[in-house]
């Protein structure tokens, strides 16, 4: 069973949410603000977070920045009424997983779910853990953990996904351009630096990791030799 925490200021969408997911049969808490959101993130772990952006007192952009704090964060999807592409930039910048516009198909809401809960503990049929390695490089696909030589560290949504994505194409040169597309749903270059910030954090936690920047181009996974 996953936990699944839905933060928003209407009782009505709070409440229809809940009815489903716990019907998918997981376990959903609810917050009508991003204070209470904080403090129920801060006393008890979710596996994913469906966020409102606008709300009073504290907004969803900013429960963003306090839950990406946690060196094991949850997954988000934001959930907004904002049709404007820059709002979708910003959450996505500030390390949300999904963003979904409403008013939404419910159907989609829930595959989103599904897939962003994959490997947390939603799925009780998997027998082991998935392995994705290259050279000295493991990526476990289950648990979200990257280990390399020695080394292991859990990755936040984004940077797994960006990881895995660089891996299975490995010897290849990834364009920003399908970097955005497929790790962040973007079909344009909003102008942004979310991907070398991405990557940035993955160096940063694994020094050695062998992403090679193409300059002007993008980004290339070396299998090194084990």
């Amino acid at each position: 069973m996953s936990s699944v925490l839905v933060v928003d200021d209407e009782e009505r969408v709070r409440t229809f949410l809940s009815r489903a997911l716990a019907g998918e049969g997981h376990e959903v808490t609810e917050a009508a603000d991003g204070n209470d959101a904080v403090r129920q993130l801060a006393a008890h772990r979710a596996d994913l977070v469906l966020l409102d952006l606008v709300m009073p007192g504290m907004d969803g952009l900013a429960v963003l920045e306090s839950v990406n704090q946690d060196p094991h964060p949850p997954a988000v999807i934001v959930l907004s009424g904002i049709a404007d592409v820059g709002a979708r930039v910003a959450a996505l910048e500030r390390g949300a997983a999904d963003f979904v516009a409403k008013p939404f198909h419910l159907a989609e809401l829930l595959a989103r779910t599904r897939l962003h809960l994959r490997g947390k503990g939603g799925s009780k049929m998997l027998v082991g853990p998935r392995i994705l390695e290259a050279g000295r490089v493991r990526l476990d696909l289950d648990r979200r953990r990257v280990r390399m030589d020695n080394r292991e560290e859990v990755l936040a949504e984004r940077e797994f996904t960006l990881l895995a994505h660089l891996m299975y194409r490995h010897g290849r040169v990834c364009r920003k351009t399908e970097l955005l597309h497929d790790v962040w749903g973007l079909d344009f270059d909003p102008g942004s630096n979310v991907v070398e910030v991405a990557v940035r954090r993955l160096r940063n936690k694994l020094c050695d990791l062998p992403i090679e920047t193409v300059r002007g181009v993008g980004y290339c996974f070396v299998a090194e030799a084990s």
